[in-house]
This record gives structure tokens, sequence and C-alpha cells, in this order.
């Protein structure tokens, strides 16, 4: 099953992290990042510490860190999210932060295009916030309107090792509209919601854009030592009609799945936040693409999936185990 632990909040399971360097979000600007760049802040991998590793202007600190202010005001930073959405929530982490955290925060947002100038109006979309020494600030937002940006408020300096914005990406649907597009990729707001096994890299990385970089860049389960084959649950961006899938096996030479099938099913909403309800049915669903032979470090790419209709969910089987880099469904947007 997922990997979310019991204290994560609905919204951050199983989201899409709006801003995720790994999926192009940047920062902008920032009133100071002394002892920190700003942009480590947006890292996908979880924060580091070593207490021995500092560099010319003091401790290494693995986030974004403001030096300490003298004077009246406060710090800030600009993000540009990788892809508009509505935002459902955050997790202001200050990990390994602990006599340098910022002791509140607040979060404004806009939606513009290109990016903000002096004259962009910003909308406060999280109101000032307590947060503490080396913890995960999980802050729901009610907001059901789409962003571009959002600029993070810490109160008065400090760090923040990680900035998550999770959320739905926004689809143009007038503008997609019988577009053949991807939507398994996270910019189009898939996701993984459940998995057998994700012992090795970094699973999520299956539905972002471009190759994986290496071998840790994907979706790679532990040898398999008992009956069976692994797999992997996606839920689309939005319910479309399949017609063709790439599975990707970039860097997976030695360890690549063998074979793979997909399973697809119609769900529609009422599923959401049911994942163990998701993987049982699963089991059932329809064979969306039969059986077929994969090779090492490759693009395999499937286009006679068999005519099922809409679907909002896949089910990624591979036998009997080893590793997938990029997993596209390419469709469109149902009615």
């Amino acid at each position: 099953m997922t990997s979310a632990s019991q204290d994560t909040p609905d919204f951050a399971r199983n989201a899409v992290n709006l801003a995720s360097a790994g999926l192009g979000a940047k920062a902008l600007s920032v009133t100071d990042d002394f002892f920190a760049e700003v942009n480590r802040m947006l890292s996908d991998a979880a924060p580091v510490f070593d207490p021995k590793l500092y560099d010319d202007n003091g401790k290494y600190m693995d986030g974004w860190e403001s030096k300490r202010r003298r004077g009246p005001g406060h710090d800030h930073a600009v993000v540009r999210l990788a892809v508009p959405g509505v935002i459902r929530g955050f997790d202001v982490d200050t990990s390994y932060f602990t006599g340098n955290f910022p002791p509140a925060c607040s979060i404004e947002a806009c939606n513009v295009k290109g990016d903000p100038d002096e004259s962009t109006a910003w909308t406060e979309i999280l109101p000032v916030s307590p947060l503490g020494a080396s913890a995960h600030h999980f802050l729901a937002c009610t907001s059901d309107s789409a962003w571009t940006h959002v600029r993070l408020h810490i109160y008065p300096d400090g760090g923040v090792a990680r900035l998550r914005v999770y959320g739905e990406p926004w689809l143009d649907r007038d503008t997609l509209a019988g577009k053949v597009i991807d939507l398994a990729s996270a910019l189009n707001g898939g996701r993984v919601i459940a998995y057998s096994d994700a012992h090795y890299g970094a699973f999520q990385r299956m539905l972002s854009p471009g190759r994986g970089i290496n071998m840790g860049d994907g979706w790679e389960t532990r040898r398999r030592r008992v009956p069976g084959n692994d797999w992997i649950i996606v839920a689309l961006g939005g319910r479309g009609i399949l017609e063709a899938t790439e599975i990707d096996t970039a860097h997976y030479k030695g360890n690549f799945a063998d074979k793979v099938s997909i399973q697809a099913a119609d769900l529609g909403r009422g599923f959401d936040g049911l994942d163990q309800a998701v993987v049982t049915a699963s089991m059932f669903w329809e064979e969306l693409l039969p059986q077929k032979q994969l090779s090492a470090d490759a693009i395999h790419k499937f286009d006679n999936l068999k005519p099922l209709g809409p679907i909002t969910h896949v089910r990624v089987n591979i036998y009997p185990d080893g590793g997938i880099s990029r997993l596209r469904l390419f469709g469109k947007l149902a009615q």
C-alpha cells in the first residue's frame, strides 16, 4: 500500500506537489537567503543534515535560510508553481531547523500570465500560522481558485527545509477538448494512490516529465521472493478515453520489469480517498493492455489498447518485479 503516514492529512495523501522542483517549480525571488539558497526548499528529496558540513557562510542547511534580521520587517520568497492548480494545503517543513526556525508563516497566491511584478494583486490563502522546531506543519487551504504562484512569508526570519504545495493541476477543458494528452502525467493531475512495493527509487517520479536521470528516478520494487507479481495503481488527472501508452525502463538494465500488463476502470469520484477499496476492486478490473514483454533501458510504445470507454484509474502489473522509470497514458478527456 501507499507509504503516507497515519498523521498525514487527507489533502496531502497521494496528492500532486505543485511546488516540486522535479516537476518544474522554481523560486523567482527572495528577500534574503544568505545561509541557504531558496531553491533547496523545493527539492523532492527529503531534507538531510550533516553536523560536520559547513560552507563559506556558516552551517550548511538543506532548505531555505535567511540571515538574522536586526530591524523591522520579515522575509518572504516567491515561487512559480510547476503548473497552475487548485491548492488544498501545505506542508511547511522545518526539519533540522531547531534554533533557527521561523515562529510563524503565512502564504499568499496569485494567478497571472508570465510572472508577477510590482502591480500584481496577491490574495492571502493561508493566514499567519505558528511553526515549531524540526517538524512537518500540515496546513489546509480552503480556496477553490486556481493559482500560478505562491509567496511564502516567514516571521521574522529563519529557515524552512521544504515547502510542499498540495493540490490539483488545473485542466482547461475548453482548450484541451479533443486533444490527446498524457492523462497519467503529474502535470495533468495524475497521481499514484497505491502500490504493492516501492523499496527503491522514487515512485512518484514515474509520472514526471522527461526521461529518468538515473536508476533512482522511477518506481522499482525489491526482488520478489514469493509467488505473484508487483503492481501500482494510478488515478488519471481526468476521466478520459485512452489510446496509447509508453512504458520507459530508462537506466533499468539488470533490474527492469520483465513483462507488463494494464487493467483499468471508471470509478468516478466516489472512491476519492478510499485507497483500500480501490486496491481490492482493482483485482477485477478489465484488461486494457494484455501482458507485453519489456526490455532494458528502452521506451516501449503500445497503441493496441482495448476500447474500454472512459476510465479514471489504471493498475499497472509488472512480472514478476523490477523497475519502470516513466509511465505515459495518452488519451482524450471524456465529456
